[in-house]
């Protein structure tokens, strides 16, 4: 493909993301893998040059753009090489007007970038959000003698973290297959380290999706104890049990729950669990660094379906707690209303729960009730995070 083709080949793309942000389609990843799947003709060199095109666009554009050419213009307006590559020719973009519609540049849709300042995140903190990510690994203390690493990656403040470039193979090593390293943000990791499992515990994970969280917090238990791990979307948990067998994790089980009526469904474990994890369904605002459309896919009639959802969950878990036991919860957004709001109006509403202080993880800031986590201060995924007690 010759440059120009490129630019082209990114406004086609990126036309798909936008008519799927409207929609809530599929994400940009699995627009660009099903591009490529039927231009056989683009090479390596191609794929990556349209994909960096098109990541630029969306990280540039604060609304979403009118289209895939406005929001490409946008980036050419800062960069003269690739507004020269607008020329007409074949499989070129035509040459580009002046009056012609360009993209609004910006961190987010006006809405969002109000909401993200009043909750305390300034200029450079929201600029952070759209950087690009590493890839981070734990390393799986079930099988710590299988973690054999082509490189040692830099240490992270996780425990059991490691940390590499973007695009880093790691899938492909033969510690991934032994089932000794995941790959997970460390902020993620810190989170699973807030609910502090201990082995012999019963630990409930009662959003597990295809259960990150629940093979982390079964090494921290030494595969010792009992896991619940529970969630209301069938394809996403049945991916648990054979991401269990390669860890070689023993103590999970799974529970698929209705929605609305997971309370009924976990009337057994009334009173039984020692820690309840609930890494809630949330805005992802702190994710947007490997996401960066969802801030378009997002709107406040949506924030405000998950803000209620998130308060339901919190108490439906609530009875699942031992008296003396603990309540984590946690979101990857970064918007008060979802975070330190969200556990002030539980412990509102439940006197007999109190915020326990999270000392140790050794990242973070006090945020209300609990800790956060953003990428331009701790250079990870975007985190709110509480440990509760049952007085």
């Amino acid at each position: 493909m010759t440059p120009q083709a490129r630019v082209q080949a990114a406004i086609e793309v990126l036309d798909a993301v936008i008519a799927a942000a409207r929609t809530r389609g599929a994400p940009a990843d699995r627009i660009l893998a099903d591009w490529f799947r039927t231009r056989r003709y683009a090479g390596s060199k191609d794929r990556r040059a349209v994909r960096e095109l098109v990541y630029t666009a969306i990280r540039r554009c604060g609304e979403v753009p009118a289209s895939g050419r406005a929001a490409m213009a946008l980036v050419a307006q800062g960069d003269p090489v690739l507004a020269a590559l607008f020329d007409g020719a074949r499989h070129a973009p035509e040459p580009l007007r002046g009056d012609e519609p360009v993209a609004r540049a910006g961190i987010a849709p006006a809405w969002l970038e109000a909401a993200l300042a009043a909750s305390g995140l300034d200029g450079e903190e929201q600029e952070a959000l759209l950087g690009r990510a590493p890839l981070d690994i734990r390393i799986n203390a079930l099988k710590e003698a299988k973690a054999i690493l082509p490189e040692p990656g830099e240490p992270v403040v996780a425990s059991h973290g490691r940390r590499f470039p973007p695009m880093t193979p790691v899938e492909q090593w033969p510690a991934y297959a032994a089932g000794a390293i995941e790959v997970q943000d460390a902020g993620s990791q810190l989170v699973c380290e807030a609910v502090a499992a201990r082995p012999g515990e019963a630990v409930v994970d009662l959003c597990a999706g295809a259960g990150g969280k629940t093979l982390a917090l079964a090494a921290a238990m030494d595969n010792r104890g009992r896991i619940l791990a529970c969630d209301v979307d069938r394809p996403r948990l049945s991916r648990l049990a054979p991401r269990a067998e390669r860890a070689g994790v023993t103590i999970a089980e799974t529970r698929l729950l209705d929605p609305d009526r997971e309370a009924a469904a976990l009337a057994d474990r009334v009173a039984a669990a020692d820690a309840v994890l609930i890494d809630a369904p949330c805005s992802g605002t702190g994710t947007w660094r490997r996401n960066p459309e969802a801030r378009w896919r997002l709107d406040e009639r949506e924030l405000a379906r998950l803000v209620q959802l998130q308060g339901r969950l919190l108490d439906v878990a609530a009875p699942l707690v031992r008296p003396g036991g603990r309540l984590v919860y946690v979101v990857c957004s970064l918007l008060d209303c979802e975070g330190a709001g969200q556990v002030d109006a539980f412990l509102s509403r439940g006197p007999e729960w109190r915020a326990a202080p999270l000392l140790g993880l050794g990242a973070g800031r006090l945020r209300g009730p609990g800790l956060r986590l953003t990428p331009g201060h701790d250079g990870t995924d975007g985190f709110f995070v509480a440990r509760l007690e049952r007085v």
